[in-house]
């Protein structure tokens, strides 16, 4: 599947709203029968465009209060260096979320924890004895202003060819 057309688009729309619809709800939301929206689904799954369905957990409930951004900067940025970072980095599940970055640091990465005390003990016993790592700066969330699973789609719109015009059809004489 290298190209989306507007069903395709129309699914990717339905499913980051609810991607607990049956097939069947989904199949009538978008104008398909469910037999060829099912198979639109899968193909989407099949081609990457769809990588999972999840539940969005509020992190506030499950008593993870503090939301921590940390620049971690790298002793070295050599290709077997910050592979064994990253793979480090993957298997702290306190960190959500890792980016490398551009600018000062090598990467950013998202960090929850119960409260400052958690946090800091997490810092200071695994995050700054990670393979690699030279140097941490954190900032941290005081309030949450967006935090949205859904990504915007409205472009891919605008990359889809546009319909042909319909032929005109040559008039009848109506003498």
């Amino acid at each position: 599947m290298e190209t989306i057309d507007k069903f395709d688009l129309a699914i990717l729309q339905e499913l980051q709203a609810d991607a607990r619809l049956t097939n069947a709800e989904l199949a009538a939301r978008v104008g398909l029968s469910p037999a060829p929206c099912w198979r639109r689904v899968r193909a989407l799954e099949t081609a990457g465009y769809i990588r999972g369905y999840h539940a969005e957990i509020d992190r506030h409930k499950i008593g993870l209060g503090v939301l921590a951004f940390v620049r971690l900067d790298a002793e070295r940025n050599t290709g077997d260096a910050t592979r064994v970072l990253e793979e480090a980095v993957r298997a702290l599940p306190e960190v959500v979320a890792c980016h490398y970055i551009s600018g000062t640091g090598t990467f950013e990465l998202q960090v929850v924890a119960q409260d400052l005390d958690s946090f800091s003990s997490f810092a200071l016993q695994r995050l700054i004895n990670l393979p690699n790592v030279k140097d941490l700066h954190t900032s941290f969330s005081l309030g949450e202003v967006k935090a949205s699973p859904t990504l915007p789609l409205g472009h891919l719109q605008a990359l889809r060819p546009a319909a042909a015009p319909a032929p005109k059809r040559p008039r009848r004489s109506t003498r």
